[in-house]
């Protein structure tokens, strides 16, 4: 008892600071750019697998079109480091950006199933671009005291733009399955306009005035027990979030529940909803409580969530299980990132070791959406949504051996 009513009275002076903090306007830029990005990123979602399988492909080869854009951008992560470090941010995040929408467009144009393969792949290069970008001016921005909060303010304009995005991509389905790439490249455009524009003067990389920061090298942060928790609960939760979410929910949507592609559109709402929901409270937590407690939490009911989406029978059903889904979703993502943040801190150069941990979560988007798929195809989503709960529980054990990363205030 005597533990408990001083712990928060130690923590307190970190949150008390992070209130009374603003956040920096280079962030705010890109809490803007990013809800417009997840809009846009949102109308495809639940179009995309069954675009891939109008072309007659199974649901594997449509689970692949999903892995094809995280492989590359796993592929490319340490070349997108370096990058930012040669040219500055700003550039690295608008050309990114600008990739990104060129190859959405020419999805639409898509002839058949290997053009799209094609096509979405070249966009995960630039995705890893704007993504490092984005990490590193957000790390080095954001003080110590508000790592919380700032992690969960991105994620949330990311999520509220999720909200909207599938929905209005389902709506869009019914006009084509080609039209909603084109408004993703539009709002990718969008994006790109307002980042070039008003971060103009704001570099963190190789042109940046003043000491050259020490780097820390990813061998030196892989003996932090929280940075190789954090990097198996990444690939836990690109396996869920990105992966599986992306490619089977939609299908198991038109498979199991005998539903059209607005069902999958709503469904992905509601689970972005949900993570919303967590998210007005979960950065706050996470700058007060700690890290781990928030990590563990969010781990155990998106795992769990996961698992029993397999077994729901009708819609709403399958919807309430989505909100709670993405309720441990949002949970977990901003304690995880602000882990992240803290391991690397304000005063080192960590760019390898960001892009080592962006490549354990799109790691875990490409394997996902493949494993699960070869289950469904040769046993049942209730399989394939099983082992996803199976990975969020492996996570769960790595993060009870972790550190905390929060410093407490003594």
């Amino acid at each position: 008892m005597v533990a408990f009513r001083n712990f928060p009275r130690r923590m307190k002076p970190a949150a008390g600071a992070a209130e009374r903090l603003r956040l920096p306007r280079e962030i705010k830029v890109l809490i803007a750019a990013a809800f417009v990005i997840a809009i846009g990123f949102g109308l495809v979602s639940p179009v995309l697998p069954q675009f891939a399988q109008s072309f007659g492909v199974e649901a594997t080869a449509a689970a692949v079109i999903v892995s094809a854009f995280a492989f590359t951008r796993l592929v490319f992560a340490p070349a997108g480091g370096k990058l930012v470090e040669r040219l500055g941010e700003r550039p690295v995040y608008v050309a990114g950006l600008i990739i990104v929408a060129l190859s959405t467009a020419a999805c639409a144009f898509a002839a058949d199933y290997w053009q799209l393969l094609i096509f979405r792949g070249l966009g995960g290069i630039g995705s890893t671009m704007f993504t490092i970008s984005a990490m590193g001016l957000i790390i080095r921005l954001a003080p110590p005291g508000m790592r919380g909060r700032v992690s969960g303010a991105y994620a949330s304009a990311f999520l509220l733009g999720s909200i909207g995005g599938p929905f209005i991509g389902g709506l869009l389905a019914g006009f084509g399955l080609r039209v909603p790439f084109l408004v993703y490249a539009g709002a990718l455009l969008v994006a790109a306009a307002v980042v070039f524009f008003q971060l103009k003067d704001t570099t963190l990389g190789g042109r940046t005035k003043g000491p050259v920061q020490p780097v820390l090298p990813v061998r030196e942060a892989l003996r932090d027990s929280a940075y190789r928790a954090a990097l198996v609960s990444g690939f836990a939760n690109g396996w869920a979030s990105f992966g599986v979410r992306m490619a089977l929910v939609p299908l198991f949507a038109a498979a199991v529940l005998g539903a059209g592609p607005e069902v999958a559109g709503i469904s992905l709402a509601f689970f972005a909803g949900g993570t919303a929901l967590a998210l007005t409270f979960s950065g706050r937590l996470t700058d007060s409580v700690g890290r781990k407690p928030l990590v563990l939490t969010g781990l155990a009911v998106n795992g769990i969530a996961m698992a029993c989406l397999g077994l729901t029978g009708d819609v709403v059903t399958f919807f309430a299980v989505s909100v709670v889904a993405g309720i441990g979703a949002g949970i977990l993502n901003p304690a995880q990132q602000a882990a992240v943040a803290d391991v690397v801190g304000n005063e080192r150069s960590g760019g390898k070791v960001l892009a080592a941990f962006q490549m354990s979560t799109d790691t875990g988007t490409i394997f996902g959406p493949i494993l699960a798929g070869v289950l469904v195809d040769t046993l049942s989503y209730g399989w394939a949504f099983g082992l996803t709960g199976v990975t969020a529980l492996a996570a769960f054990l790595m993060w009870t051996l972790a550190r905390e990363t929060l410093q407490s205030k003594s």
